[in-house]
């Protein structure tokens, strides 16, 4: 596949190399709502994504080499209204926040959902991140939550920034999927959930409620919320408190606990698997 029609050459020394580069700074990220998506994966989610003003993707920095291999994304890009930037490897090792660029880094508007729509939209499965620190962890339940059907996913005001390069890298792309709320107090998200019909599960090693004989005993055909805490602490009290059961992974071998990543994933394919079982709940009747 041939090289797409000619882009804008960039100098490592232009303003708007400058601007992406400080994008990789939280605040920079929050004063300006943009944020990096980098690689063929996330860039083309982020061509086809749009928010409720337009087009997600505003700015596309692509080397030759990757123009010509993901010539399909870049045509897509600048036909989405993006500017796309012809950009030398030093420009690419400017931006990106890898060590080994992929070629192409987008910058994108940020596309988060104010909470009271995902309420709205009555949902039956969403994975809440309660001081979850880890950027990494944090985009790997992410895209767990896209693989397993999840209608939304919330971050709490203690958690990590949802647009956190190692987030959204970590996502693979998901982060262009389902609906995030981000800064939302705990006690904030649990009882709009509640109020909203959904049944609040704290995912917890220590929970005195098993996974297994809750799926026996048929308690997760319903809408259901799964909170999941810190990765090295857990969920403290207060939090575990808010829940209507504290719920632990069963382990039937000798490793001494699971990951978040891992624990988050049975975990909301558990429900998953319930809602769509006879008799399991898909469909929420407004109140």
């Amino acid at each position: 596949m041939g090289t797409p029609a000619p882009a804008e050459p960039i100098s490592p020394r232009s303003p708007r190399v400058a601007a992406a580069r400080r994008l990789a700074r939280r605040n920079f990220r929050t004063k300006e709502r943009r944020f990096l998506a980098e690689g063929p994966q996330a860039v083309r989610e982020a061509v086809a994504h749009r928010g409720a003003t337009g087009a997600t993707l505003i700015e596309l920095f692509a080397t030759v080499e990757a123009a010509e291999r993901y010539a399909e994304i870049v045509t897509a890009a600048r036909e989405a209204g993006a500017r796309v930037h012809y950009a030398s490897d030093e420009v690419l090792a400017e931006v990106s926040q890898t060590v080994t660029p992929q070629g192409l880094v987008g910058v994108c508007h940020f596309l988060d959902s104010p909470f009271e729509d995902i309420l709205a939209a009555r949902p039956k499965l969403v994975a809440v991140l309660a001081h979850v620190r880890d950027p990494g962890n944090a985009g790997t339940v992410l895209r767990c939550a896209d693989a397993a059907g999840a209608d939304a996913v919330v971050l709490t005001d203690a958690s990590v920034d949802l647009y956190n390069p190692k987030s959204v890298r970590a996502s693979v792309g998901s982060l262009f999927h389902l609906p995030v709320a981000v800064g939302v107090p705990v006690e904030q998200a649990v009882e709009g959930l509640r109020a909203a019909g959904v049944r609040i599960l704290a995912a917890d090693g220590a929970g005195e409620d098993d996974l297994d004989a809750e799926l026996d005993a048929g308690t997760m055909g319903g809408p259901s919320a799964w909170v999941f805490g810190n990765e090295a602490w857990g969920l403290p009290e207060e939090t575990r408190a808010l829940a209507d059961a504290v719920v632990r992974v069963p382990i039937h071998g000798k490793a001494e606990s699971l990951n978040l990543a891992t624990a988050a994933a049975v975990c909301l394919y558990a429900s998953a698997r319930a809602q769509r079982a006879p008799g399991g709940c898909r469909s929420v009747t407004p109140s």
